[in-house]
């Protein structure tokens, strides 16, 4: 293969084209899922509303002291989802929190799917008393209850969203640790890995060149997946009362709403608009996970 000048390509040129493809071909199968597309279109529609909340609803949308509307008052043409206990637009709050719960879950994903890889890659790759421990440490967080977890750690910590990440981070991460280490057990029996300890390869060299790209993908549908979970998560805490108090989030919301006693008012929207961000959004992700492993691994589909 030669340039328009005659002259072969780069190692550099070879491989952003080999990218390029490889980006297409992905995107070629994954338009070919209709959950995944509808999954997708929902989540570029909650980002954008995310992005500019302060365009849509202003930042003040939040102020006790400036709420424009009577407490509780009920969907209207002026406030088209109601108001809270302190006379606020609910629209605007449900479309504020989507900023917190959205940016926890993926912050809180990607610490899970970081600890959960660099596990499972170290402890698939050196094996021996390493892997023993490693993984034992790992069954000892399966069998424990997450959210009891993370509720101990938030318990014990200050109540902020930073804490609300490390809670859910570090308790979610040892179902992505197992597979991502099934995964490097399978790489590192191929031909190539031999040949690269051969001709001198360290240990980073065979993890960071060869091991990682290749559990890569898993590591993609996962951190789909755990997304929607941490989104839970998060809203589960928030609703415990065990969120920020200084921020608006759909799991807070809905914990105000069971303060002001909501349910036994039988006033349903200021319960079920955060209820179905959060689910809408979860199922939203959930579909696009599914639909990242059926791409990579076309034999899902067809179990499917």
């Amino acid at each position: 293969m030669t340039t328009s000048t005659g002259t072969a390509p780069s190692p550099r040129a070879l491989a952003r084209q080999r990218r390029r493809a490889s980006v297409a071909r992905f995107w070629r199968r994954y338009r070919a899922e209709r959950a995944g597309l509808y999954g997708l279109a929902v989540l570029v529609l909650c980002a954008l509303l995310a992005l500019f909340a302060p365009v849509f609803v202003g930042s003040d949308v939040s102020s006790v002291t400036e709420a424009p509307g009577r407490p509780m008052q009920s969907p209207s043409a002026e406030f088209p989802l109601g108001t809270d206990q302190f006379g606020r637009d609910l629209l605007g709050l449900v479309i504020w929190g989507s900023r917190v719960s959205l940016l926890v879950g993926l912050l809180a994903a990607v610490l899970s799917v970081a600890i959960g890889t660099l596990i499972g890659v170290t402890a698939g790759h050196f094996k021996g008393w390493y892997a023993t421990v490693m993984m034992r440490v790992t069954d000892w967080f399966l069998v424990m209850p997450t959210l009891v977890l993370a509720i101990a750690l938030v318990t014990v910590m200050s109540r902020s969203l930073t804490t609300i990440v490390v809670a859910i981070g570090v308790t979610t991460w040892p179902t992505t640790a197992r597979l991502v280490r099934a995964q490097t057990l399978a790489v590192e029996t191929r031909p190539y890995i031999e040949r690269a300890k051969a001709l001198g390869g360290g240990h980073w060299h065979i993890m960071s060149r060869h091991v990682l790209p290749n559990v890569m993908p898993l590591v993609l549908a996962q951190t789909t997946l755990i997304i929607s979970s941490a989104i839970l998560a998060e809203a589960t805490l928030a609703f415990l009362g065990l969120g920020d108090p200084t921020v608006v989030s759909w799991g807070g919301l809905l914990q105000d709403a069971r303060e002001a006693g909501a349910v036994s008012a039988g006033d349903w929207w200021y319960l079920v608009p955060p209820g179905i961000a959060i689910a809408v959004v979860a199922l939203a992700f959930t579909l696009c996970g599914r639909a990242v492993e059926s791409v990579l691994n076309p034999r899902l589909g067809v179990s499917r």
